[in-house]
C-alpha cells in the first residue's frame, strides 16, 4: 500500500513514471481486446450471413448487450466507492467474459448468440467503473489523461492484433468471401478462449488494490451518491447523452462495409488500420490533454466523427468505407480516453467509482435507442439514414461542450 502511494507522489507526466497498476491494467485490457475484437467484430456479420438476421434485430441485439449491463455498472462503481476497492470487482468483470466467451461456438440461433452476448455486457458491466477508477485513483491529475491515453492505447492494441488473428483465420478458412462462413467463426472463437483467460491472470498477480477513501466518507454515501457528482459531472452527461443519442454500434459500419462490396477479408484489414491509428493516437492525445485540456481535444474528436459519419452516408465505394474507417481511429483516439480522465476532474475523489459507473450506464442504456433507431432508419429510410442522424447528433453534442466547458474548466 505504501509503495503504490509512494509511486503516485513521485510520478512525473511520462510513461516511464506511471504506476504499476496502469500497466497491469493496460495489459489486461489488451489481452481480453485481443479476445474480444477477434469475435465481436464478425459477429454481425457471423449474424446477417450465417443466421440471416436482419438490420433491426441486429441493432437490438446490440443495443440490449450494452443496455444490460447499465445497471451493474453504476452499482458495480458506487460498491467499489462504498468498499474502498477496485481490484476484485474488476476481476470478477473480467472472469465472467473470459468464462462465457466459448459459448459462441454452439451458437446455433440469434438468440443464442444474444444471451452469451449480453451476459459478457454483463461482466463488462461489473468491471468498467472499478477499473476505470483504479487507474485514476493511482495517478496524479497531472498525468491522469496520460495514464489513459496508454490504457486506450493498449486496449486498442490488442483489438489490433486479434483483428490479424481473425483476419488470418478467416483467409486461410475461406480466402476472399464476401459473406463468412460458419467454420471460420467457429475457429476464430477457439482461438479467443486462451488471450481473455491470460488477460484475468495478469489483473490477478499484476494490481494492486490502492488506498481507499476514509471509513467515515464511505460510509456517508447515499445510495448511489448522485448528489455527490455535483452539478458539473451532470451537465457534462446531458451533453454526452445527446452524442450517444447518434453514435450506434459499430456493427452498422461493419455492415455498411459489407454493403458496400468489401469482403470479409477487406473488413478486417479495415479494422485493423483502424485500431492502429487508434492505438498511436490516444497516448499523445491523453498526454496533450494534460496540457492544452480535455474539452479541446474532446471537441475536436466529436467533429471529426460528425464529418466521418456525413462521409458514410454519402460514401458509394468500398474503399471509401476504409478510407473513413481509418479516419475513424483518430475521433477515438482524440476523444475516448481523454472523457474518462475528465470525468475524475470533475467529481471527487471518493466517487469515482459512482462516477464512472454513472458514466458508462447512462451511455449503456441511451445505446439500446441508438443502435434501435439507426436498425429502423435503415430499413425504412435506406443505409445512409443511421450515419446522418449520427452526424447531426455529434454536431450539436460538440456544439455543447464547446460552449459549456470552458465555463467550468480548461
Amino acid at each position: 500500500m505504501a509503495e503504490i502511494v509512494a509511486e503516485k507522489s513521485a510520478q512525473k507526466p511520462s510513461l516511464r513514471s506511471l504506476p504499476r497498476n496502469v500497466w497491469a491494467v493496460s495489459a489486461t485490457s489488451f489481452l481480453m481486446d485481443v479476445s474480444s475484437e477477434m469475435v465481436i467484430n464478425i459477429l454481425p456479420l457471423f449474424l446477417a450471413n450465417v443466421l440471416g438476421v436482419q438490420a433491426a434485430v441486429i441493432g437490438l441485439i446490440e443495443g440490449v448487450a450494452e443496455s444490460t449491463a447499465s445497471v451493474l455498472k453504476l452499482f458495480s462503481g458506487w460498491l467499489s466507492d462504498r468498499l474502498g476497492g477496485r481490484k476484485w470487482l474488476a476481476v470478477a468483470g473480467y472472469g465472467i467474459s473470459a468464462l462465457v466467451k466459448p459459448f459462441f461456438y454452439f451458437a446455433t440461433s440469434w438468440g443464442v448468440v444474444a444471451a452469451v452476448r449480453w451476459v459478457d455486457r454483463v461482466g463488462k458491466g461489473i468491471r468498467t467503473a472499478p477499473r476505470d477508477a483504479l487507474v485514476a485513483d493511482s495517478v496524479d491529475k497531472e498525468a491522469r489523461g496520460l495514464a489513459f491515453g496508454l490504457h486506450r492505447a493498449a486496449d486498442t492494441a490488442g483489438a489490433m492484433l486479434g483483428l490479424l488473428i481473425a483476419l488470418g483465420i478467416v483467409w486461410l478458412a475461406q480466402a476472399g468471401a464476401v459473406e463468412l462462413g460458419l467454420s471460420a467463426f467457429q475457429t476464430v472463437v477457439l482461438a479467443s478462449m486462451l488471450p481473455a483467460f491470460l488477460a484475468v491472470l495478469a489483473l490477478v498477480v499484476g494490481a494492486r488494490e490502492v488506498k481507499a477513501a476514509p471509513a467515515a466518507v464511505r460510509s456517508e454515501l447515499p445510495r448511489f451518491a448522485f448528489r455527490s457528482l455535483g452539478k458539473p459531472f451532470m451537465i457534462f452527461m446531458i451533453i454526452v447523452s445527446v452524442f450517444d443519442l447518434g453514435n450506434s454500434s459499430d456493427a452498422f459500419l461493419v455492415l455498411r462495409a459489407q454493403e458496400r462490396g468489401l469482403s470479409v477479408i477487406h473488413i478486417l484489414a479495415m479494422l485493423v488500420t483502424f485500431n492502429l491509428v487508434y492505438s498511436l493516437i490516444s497516448t499523445p492525445a491523453g498526454s496533450l490533454s494534460d496540457r492544452v485540456g480535455r474539452g479541446k481535444l474532446i471537441v475536436g474528436g466529436w467533429l471529426v466523427y460528425a464529418l466521418i459519419y456525413l462521409g458514410f452516408a454519402l460514401a458509394r465505394q468500398g474503399w471509401q468505407i476504409w478510407v473513413l474507417y481509418v479516419i475513424y481511429g483518430l475521433y477515438y483516439g482524440l476523444a475516448y480516453g481523454t472523457t474518462r480522465a475528465l470525468i475524475a476532474d470533475l467529481v471527487p475523489e471518493a466517487v469515482r467509482g459512482t462516477a464512472y459507473g454513472t458514466y458508462n450506464a447512462v451511455l449503456g442504456v441511451l445505446d439500446l435507442p441508438a443502435s434501435l433507431i439507426a436498425g429502423v432508419l435503415w430499413q425504412s429510410l435506406g443505409a445512409p439514414a443511421p450515419f446522418l442522424f449520427g452526424a447531426i447528433m455529434a454536431l450539436l453534442a460538440a456544439v455543447g461542450m464547446a460552449v459549456w466547458l470552458p465555463r467550468r474548466t480548461a
